[in-house]
């Protein structure tokens, strides 16, 4: 699927995964054992430009949430998002469409978290290492996702999906890890499942230079 059909299909609550070749990619790979190093979420509302939310290291875009350019937890432009994660990044991208119905209930409930967290700063890899094996360990008492000082892609949508009523609150959200949400983990979605991944094509940039200015 293109880009263009991508962005026509895509809703809220769609997982755009990705996956690179790079260093860092691969250390995030094995830190959490994923087949991926990166989820973001699709936010689809009324008549804005479809947006991702999600967690990142670098600041090349501007948040469409605070208008500034920003590292951690970040709402983009998601055209533009998955074009830099493509060709900047050296990122294959994939699309999973949620089956669910999304009410307006859990659109707001996805605006609370953004305001909630946007800005949040994201983990160093020494940090997410540790934060993705205590999440190992048993649950025990409310979590404490008000309070986090870093947070990291997985745990952004995992932390939507449980305002949207999606997904219980059984887990600490740091058990989550990209590849929780690749096709073969059980996610255990109430009321909702996703589909397989759909390879997107990611346009190259136009190499042809712009006009020089007279």
């Amino acid at each position: 699927m293109d880009l263009n059909e991508a962005l026509t299909a895509t809703r809220t609550g769609d997982l755009w995964l990705f996956r690179g070749h790079t260093i860092a990619d691969r250390a995030i790979q094995l830190t959490t054992n994923s087949p991926v190093n990166h989820v973001g979420m699709a936010v689809v509302i009324d008549d804005l430009p479809p947006l991702m939310w999600h967690a990142e290291l670098g600041r090349s875009l501007r948040d469409q949430w605070s208008g500034s350019h920003q590292r951690g937890a970040q709402l983009h432009d998601l055209r533009d998002a998955v074009t830099v994660w493509g060709n900047r990044y050296g990122q294959q991208a994939w699309l999973r469409q949620l089956d669910a119905p999304i009410t307006r209930e859990m659109e707001d409930a996805v605006l609370r978290t953004v305001a909630r967290l946007d800005g949040t700063p994201f983990p160093s890899t020494a940090a997410l290492a540790g934060r993705w094996l205590r999440g190992r360990a048993p649950k025990i008492g409310p979590d404490r996702d008000a309070q986090l000082e870093t947070v990291y892609c997985a745990e952004i949508v995992a932390i939507t999906f449980e305002a949207m009523g999606l997904l219980a609150s059984d887990r600490k959200s740091s058990w989550f890890d990209p590849g929780r949400f690749w096709s073969g983990d059980e996610l255990g979605l109430i009321g909702a499942t996703l589909g397989t991944e759909i390879a997107v094509e990611i346009p190259a940039p136009d190499p042809t230079p712009a006009p020089a200015l007279r």
